[in-house]
């Protein structure tokens, strides 16, 4: 299924939510797997509200009592609740909870994203930086409830409109900044948005992680037949502009199909600090976690460093897990990604009677007609190890 965000109002979590819930995705559930976070003290509401006329959805993270409830299970005594939430915070509770491990990498990826703008924008490391309203429940529930909530309407490829960030001005704990806020505008940096004559904060730093991470593309409606809608309210009643978040919902078409079949993403990260005999074993774990294909490129960075650019091939569904590899694996503290298209030729494996014994071959055909033909490396390692002859002799012997 495929998705599209009209963010003519902006996007904030509470507004991906409700469109959600509005679209179909039931609320019950919704709390049933949010449950499986080690969080409490909180409960999730939703109603039927108007902005500007257009009916819509509007979904609340209320906290019960602020004063009294600790953020996670079992966690500071006598009710004390933590003021500072710190990354080694964060990922505690994602990787404590119960949920798939699909969401908790896509959960991972998205804080980190959270805390590497905050710390950009503060001169901090990422591992001293502290979120104040980001690190909240609220939006540890905004943001793995849109991960559940496409999970349920079995969405999987998701585009949006431009943004509309609003203007003014936003009071905040550090004082009185500009709209957008400066991790706003970080988390949106190579993304199309603009800014409406309204004087309010309309894409949060919750609403921007999020698209920004989980969208494909930005821009008009792709193809798709329709399926579902649904609204998502803002806090704020404008008048002239409804203040909603639309959703469509709906199959892709077949053009879409199609073009799916020859779309892929690219990852790359440039590493001036790692011991070059790691990557053998990053690579390797990359192709094994599906990776279409992993190169390296020798580059020469700033100050006359030399350096590596790694560089993934892959399908969009495995941009997430392969991203979390490269981060876990190297040195890596920031990888960057954009959507590509390739044309391959149809390919097929076969089994050829050579003099050495039988060989697998790699055809590439076009149409019926035979273009190429490669004998698997692997083979011809196997022959000469088996007849200690030179590999260079067994592959231009039963080269086809």
């Amino acid at each position: 299924m495929i998705a599209y965000f009209n963010c003519f109002s902006g996007i904030s979590g509470d507004m991906i939510l409700g469109a959600l819930v509005d679209a179909g995705v039931s609320l019950e559930e919704l709390k049933k797997r949010l449950s499986l976070l080690p969080i409490r003290g909180y409960e999730l509401k939703a109603r039927k509200v108007k902005r500007a006329g257009i009916r819509a959805t509007k979904v609340n993270v209320e906290i019960r009592n602020p004063s009294k409830s600790p953020l996670i299970k079992g966690g500071r005594k006598g009710g004390q609740k933590s003021k500072v939430r710190r990354w080694k915070d964060i990922e505690k509770i994602i990787k404590t909870s119960s949920l798939s491990k699909e969401i908790k990498q896509k959960g991972l990826l998205i804080f980190r994203r959270l805390f590497e703008a905050e710390a950009k924008v503060h001169g901090e490391r990422m591992q001293d930086v502290h979120l104040h309203e980001l690190g909240a429940v609220d939006c540890i529930v905004d943001i793995f409830g849109t991960l559940t909530g496409l999970d349920i309407l079995g969405i999987d490829t998701i585009y949006s409109s431009a943004l509309n960030l609003g203007g003014g001005t936003i009071k905040t704990e550090h004082g009185i900044l500009p709209v957008p806020a400066p991790a706003t505008a970080q988390l949106l940096e190579g993304i199309p948005v603009y800014s409406s004559d309204i004087l309010c904060e309309l894409t949060t730093p919750t609403g921007a992680v999020l698209v920004s991470s989980l969208a494909k593309g930005f821009g008009p409606v792709p193809n798709m037949n329709i399926v579902k809608t649904g609204a998502g309210a803002g806090g704020h009643d404008f008048k002239g502009q409804p203040n909603v978040l639309m959703v469509m919902v709906g199959e892709k078409s077949e053009e879409e199909k199609q073009k799916k079949g020859n779309a892929v993403t690219v990852i790359e990260t440039n590493i001036d600090d790692m011991n070059p005999q790691v990557y053998e074993y990053v690579m390797e774990r990359l192709f094994n976690a599906g990776a279409l294909d992993v190169f390296l490129t020798q580059l020469v960075m700033k100050k006359g460093r030399p350096g590596t650019k790694l560089s993934v091939l892959c399908d969009e569904g495995d941009r997430d897990k392969l991203i979390n590899i490269i981060l876990s694996e190297t040195t890596s503290i920031g990888v960057r990604f954009y959507s590509t298209e390739r044309k391959v030729l149809q390919r097929e494996i076969k089994s050829v009677k050579t003099k050495f014994g039988n060989v697998n071959v790699k055809l590439a055909r076009i149409g019926n007609k035979k273009q190429k033909s490669s004998v698997e490396y692997e083979d011809c390692k196997k022959i000469a190890k088996k007849f200690n002859m030179p590999l260079l002799e067994v592959m231009k012997a039963i080269k086809l």
